[in-house]
């Protein structure tokens, strides 16, 4: 019998919760180096509803500014995010990493937006 391992990142590896997080809500920060045969091969799994699941979600920054308002950075992830951008999917299955600013300003370094 062969088990099926989950991948996950350091930040996510504790978060077993999996939200549908609109497509359009995401913020990428950095252009992608993307490998096309990666993304096809994605493509392909996520227009099949039974391998979809395959898939491992995006770990996602979720970052509450200071007036209330919620933003959501995602900084891996590449193939997966043009899969489904390609595809013109609505969500994307994510790990949402509950972050703060300062979190963020590891990644932005002084380019980090004052949220609100």
């Amino acid at each position: 019998m062969t088990e099926k391992t989950t991948v996950s990142s350091i930040h996510a590896a504790h978060i077993h919760e999996i939200h549908d997080v609109p497509f359009n809500v995401l913020i990428r920060s950095f252009p992608s180096e993307l490998d096309e045969d990666k993304v096809l091969s994605l493509m392909e799994t996520l227009k099949n509803p039974e391998s979809r699941e395959n898939v491992p979600p995006v770990d996602v920054l979720w970052i509450t500014g200071r007036e209330g308002g919620n933003y959501y950075y995602s900084f891996g992830g590449c193939h997966r995010y043009e899969a489904h951008k390609r595809l013109g999917l609505p969500t994307i299955r994510c790990k949402l990493v509950k972050s703060t600013i300062n979190d963020l300003r590891h990644y932005l370094g002084g380019s980090t937006p004052d949220l609100k």
